[in-house]
């Protein structure tokens, strides 16, 4: 069994796309948590590129939260279960990406006018053009009764619980969720696996 260490701030951001799949395949790790302040001093230096998360896999780091939980995904078998169910769910995480990229352009935005217009166009139009055809995807597997891809969770699905997570959060949506019920009922089969209720339970609380 290799050894894993999880480098992140203390919150759950980018890294807790990771830690959803940890939890899930039941695989120990250390989830090391950088305060803001010591992040430029005592650790980018050894990131690569210079960013979190890293993983390190037998004290190799990995850098890029969906290329690292994609690799755990694969090794633990939750990335579908042929090359095409991989393509699918890369398809989706990828979809959930873009997803997230609007919050990161205007939280940190300066000015206060344009961070309201940019929130908006992404409450009002952008996130809901993208669960829109995530709906549609979800229905074309099984009716939408099931998962994103196959019969079994993958970290396609730990990826929509995360996103939605992202999008309530910085993104300030209200229950983005009120009018996709197959994504609906899916975030919350997600949510009451098991194995992620107890990593929720457990893990530190946070903003975000």
């Amino acid at each position: 069994m290799p050894t894993y260490k999880l480098t992140y701030f203390n919150g759950r951001g980018r890294g807790e796309i990771i830690r959803l799949v940890f939890a899930v395949a039941g695989v120990e790790y250390q989830d090391i948590r950088v305060e803001r302040a010591d992040w430029p001093g005592t650790h980018k230096a050894g990131a690569p590129f210079g960013q979190m998360p890293i993983l390190e896999v037998d004290g190799v780091k990995l850098c890029q939260s969906n290329a690292c939980a994609r690799y755990l995904a694969r090794k633990y078998h939750l990335a579908g279960k042929s090359e095409l169910e991989h393509a699918q769910a890369d398809m989706i995480v990828d979809c959930l990406e873009d997803t997230v990229k609007p919050i990161i352009k205007f939280f940190f935005e300066k000015d206060e006018a344009k961070k309201a217009e940019l929130k908006k166009k992404y409450i009002d139009e952008e996130l809901p053009g993208y669960l829109t055809h995530l709906e549609t995807i979800l229905k074309h597997n099984h009716g939408g009764d099931g998962f994103f891809v196959g019969h079994e969770l993958t970290w396609a699905d730990l990826a929509l619980y995360n996103t939605v997570g992202w999008a309530t959060g910085m993104g300030g949506a209200t229950d983005p969720l009120a009018k996709y019920p197959k994504l609906a009922a899916l975030y919350k089969k997600v949510e009451a696996n098991p194995k992620v209720a107890a990593w929720i339970a457990k893990r530190p609380k946070t903003d975000f």
